[in-house]
């Protein structure tokens, strides 16, 4: 498992998607997959980093992995912010026009289509955001 420490703050956003993509290169990821744990990782990190510690700030670990066969590519976000399950709120209605829908969801539920996993749990005062991709290779 690879693991990186940073201050949850957006200007730390490109180090922690060269770390990702790092690893994802090591592991033969695609580029169909690389771009899609991309996007869904910097909507989790940016989701943190702005609401996570508010109005303070505080770390962030990002964690990777991959296990199993065929190989699951496995990345947890782990903050000691506020508690907060983003997997609780309710989908946005994607049938609305962007006027009549309220604001927000529309990243979580991008995170939920893109990902094989999306979990949450809240142990030891810590939140953590687990993702889950099937490697699709090159």
């Amino acid at each position: 498992m690879k693991r990186l420490t940073v201050n949850a703050s957006t200007e730390n956003l490109p180090g922690v998607l060269e770390f990702i993509d790092a690893e994802l290169e090591t592991v033969g990821a695609s580029m169909k997959t690389q771009y899609q744990i991309d996007l869904a990782v910097e909507e989790i990190y940016v989701n943190i980093a702005n609401y996570a510690y508010a109005p303070d700030t505080g770390n962030v670990v990002i964690q990777f992995d991959v296990c199993g066969d065929p190989p699951l590519l496995e990345i947890q976000f782990i903050d000691e912010g506020n508690p907060f399950n983003p997997l609780d709120n309710p989908e946005p209605d994607i049938t609305l026009t962007a006027d009549d829908r309220d604001i927000g969801g529309l990243g979580v539920l991008m995170v939920k289509k893109s990902m094989d996993s999306v979990n949450y749990r809240f142990e030891d005062n810590k939140n953590i955001l687990t993702i889950q991709k099937y490697q699709d290779v090159k």
